[in-house]
Formats: structure tokens, sequence, C-alpha cells
């Protein structure tokens, strides 16, 4: 009994390591990644209608002075007009008959068409005022996590934005813009989408890809949007921790990264570049961010991580932004 026991139990054993590595395995690395996910995030603005916006010009239809619309004169302006068609319809003498009927038809369809034309115009012309297109752009550039500096300009930017104005926010985005222009030597990685859609459809897309860039995030450490600034501590670990005689030590590779994004809303067609190489990201980025105030509806920037000593390796580069190329 006592050895079927313990051949029961031996055959168990393995089993339970196998499942006890796996769970450690998977745990370590979520808490790896929990540690890795820090972000900041300014930002604001809105898809109303600006109110200096784009207005189709308007198409009226005006006839010359003394002149009907079926054509001719009328007697003020000189010249022939209906009364040189009453004759035709027997009022006067004159042809008569079918001729005068066919001569009436003529001038109703010309008439009705003209009003189509007129109804169309109009029609056209309240669309594109009441509904104009609007492009949603986005850059993503992915530096490496010696960028410092860099990654303190956008703390220092968010911190400083008036992002409760449109001026505030193409302000924001130009700093923005010229922080990573000015350090092509950090680029790594570079992504650009952009499209267009009216503009009552416009904000659900922006905000579809606002929302999938913070989902990224465990928390949001540094906000600014719509002027209401938010400073926190990261509640998740953001050093590497080794316990050398009692000592918390930062530890950074070489394979660790910063992901930048700067996510726009803007009237008219803006399209970007497909990103190929570091002269395609250099113009997508000199692109947006040459977007004007009275052109700009709304803006996101967010980069990760943001708290200091936080990075992302290489593999949460593949795993959460998968369509960046290399540089």
């Amino acid at each position: 009994m006592k050895k079927k026991l313990l051949a029961a139990i031996k055959s168990l054993v393995k089993p339970l390591l196998t499942i006890g590595l796996v769970l450690a395995l998977v745990f370590g690395q979520a808490d790896g990644a929990m540690a890795a996910r820090s972000g900041g995030r300014m930002g604001g603005g809105s898809f109303r209608m600006p109110s200096r916006s784009y207005s189709a010009p308007s198409r009226t239809y005006s006839a010359p002075r003394g002149v009907y619309p079926g054509g001719g004169y009328y007697p003020g302006g000189g010249g022939f007009g209906f009364p040189f068609l009453i004759p035709l319809f027997g009022f006067g003498g004159g042809f008569g008959g079918l001729f005068s009927i066919l001569i009436f038809m003529a001038i109703a369809g010309f008439l009705v068409r003209s009003f189509r034309q007129i109804a169309s115009g109009s029609s056209e012309d309240y669309n594109a005022v009441s509904s104009p297109i609007a492009s949603i752009a986005q850059v993503q550039v992915g530096l490496l996590a010696s960028a410092r500096t860099l990654q303190a300009d956008l703390d220092r930017i968010a911190q400083n934005a008036n992002t409760g104005s449109s001026a505030g926010l193409a302000q924001a985005l130009q700093e923005t813009t010229l922080s990573l222009l000015r350090h092509p030597e950090y680029w790594v990685y570079g992504g650009a989408q952009s499209q267009q859609a009216r503009l009552e459809a416009a904000e659900a897309q922006f905000n579809r890809l606002a929302l999938a860039e913070r989902s990224k995030f465990t928390e949001e450490t540094l906000t600014n949007v719509n002027s209401q600034l938010t400073l926190k501590s990261a509640q998740s670990s953001t050093l590497a921790v080794a316990e050398k005689g009692g000592a918390l030590t930062d530890v950074e590779g070489p394979g660790e990264y910063i992901i930048a994004t700067i996510l726009v809303g803007a009237m008219g067609n803006l399209q970007l570049p497909v990103i190929n190489s570091s002269e395609d990201l250099r113009r997508a980025l000199s692109q947006i961010g040459a977007i004007s105030s009275d052109r700009l509806l709304a803006l996101e920037v967010l980069w990760a991580p943001q708290a200091e000593g936080d990075t992302l390796t290489s593999e949460d580069v593949i795993t959460q932004y998968p369509t960046l190329k290399l540089v």
C-alpha cells in the first residue's frame, strides 16, 4: 500500500512542477509588462464646425438685368419679350396652332431645368457647408530609451501647454513635432496613416484610434487634456529592481524603447506618406506639424513610457505596435 502511494505521488510531482513553472513564467512576464506601461497624454479640441471654417462658395442664379430666365427681354428692358410671343397664341394674330404649342413647351422645359439646377446646386452647397471633409492622421515614432532628453521635452510641453484653445493645441503640436525632428539619431521605428471622413463621422474614428493607443497604458501618469493637468506617481513598479547589498538599481538594456504617438483631426484633405525610411518619417512629421490652428480640430499626443526609469522592450514594441517599420 505504501509503495503504491509513493508511486502515485511521484507520478503527480512532474506535472505539478511543470504547471508551476508555466505559471511562474506567465506571471513573471505579466509583472514585467505591467512595469513598463506608464503613459503621458496631452491634447483636446472637438469636432464642432469651426467659426472660421471652410465654407463652400454659394452658387446663386441671377439673370442679367432686364432678362427673363426663359430668354427675351421684358418691355422695360427693351427688345423682344413675352409680348412678342402673345401674337403666337392668337391674341393679336400670328402663327398659332401647333407651332405656338411647341414654343411654349420649349420655354417651359427650359424653366424647369433651370430651377432644378438651382435646387441641386443649393443642396450640394448645403452638404459641403454643413458636413465638410475632415482628415484623421496619425504618426508614430519609436525611439531608443536613451532619448531621455526628448522624453523630458514631452513632459515639459505637456505641463506648460494651453490645451484649452485651438492656438494652444497648434503650438503644442508644433513643439512636439519639432522636438522629434531635432533628434533623428534616436529614431528606430516609424509609422503613419491618414484617412478622410465627413465631419460627423470623423470624431468617432478619432476617438477609436485614441482609445486604442491609451489602452496600451496601465496608467496615465501625466495628462494635460483641455487644460486639465494631472500629475501622479506610477503605482506599478517603474524600476527594474535588483537586490545588491540591499540597494535598488535602475537597469536599462540595449533593446528598450520609447513610443511617441501624434494623432490629429483636421479640416480638409491631409495625406501622409507611407513610412519606409527616415526621410519618409521626416516628411510625415513635417506635414502633421504644419497644420494651422484654424484647421486643427482635435489633438492627442501620447508617449510611453512616461515615468522615470520605465521602458518598453523590443517584445513590447512588436506586440503592441505591430505596424511600425524600422527606419
